[in-house]
C-alpha cells in the first residue's frame, strides 16, 4: 500500500529537509577547522541549502495562495486541493474536484498531463 500525503505538505517537508541537511553540511565544516579554505566550502554549501529552502518555501507560500479550499468531507476541516486530485492535509482523505473521477481509486497519476 502506497501512502499518500497532501502535495502542499510533501513540498513543505522537502524544504525542512533541505534545512537539516544544510545545517548538517555546515556542522562537518566545523570539523575542517585546520584548513579555512575547507571549512569555507562547507559552510558555502550548507548555505546554500538554506537559502535553495528558503526558495522553496516561498514558491510552496505563493503556490498555496492560488490553490482551491475545501472542506474535507471527513474530518470537516478546511483543506485546500492542489492539482486535480490530493489528499486532505489533516486526515488523508482523498479529494478530487473533478466529476469523472468521484468513486475512482486515488492514484496520483490523474494529476499528469498525460495518463
Amino acid at each position: 500500500m502506497v501512502k499518500y500525503s497532501s502535495k502542499i505538505n510533501k513540498i513543505r517537508t522537502f524544504a525542512l529537509a533541505l534545512i537539516f541537511v544544510g545545517f548538517i553540511i555546515m556542522y562537518v565544516g566545523i570539523f575542517f577547522r585546520e584548513s579555512p579554505i575547507l571549512m569555507t566550502v562547507f559552510m558555502f554549501f550548507g548555505f546554500l541549502f538554506m537559502i535553495a529552502s528558503i526558495i522553496v518555501y516561498f514558491w510552496i507560500g505563493m503556490l498555496s495562495t492560488k490553490t482551491v479550499q475545501v472542506v474535507c468531507p471527513n474530518c470537516k476541516k478546511h483543506t485546500k486541493i492542489l492539482g486535480r486530485v490530493d489528499m486532505c492535509m489533516y486526515c488523508n482523505e482523498p479529494l478530487t474536484l473533478d466529476p469523472k473521477l468521484e468513486g475512482e481509486e486515488f492514484d496520483e497519476k490523474y494529476n499528469k498531463k498525460r495518463q
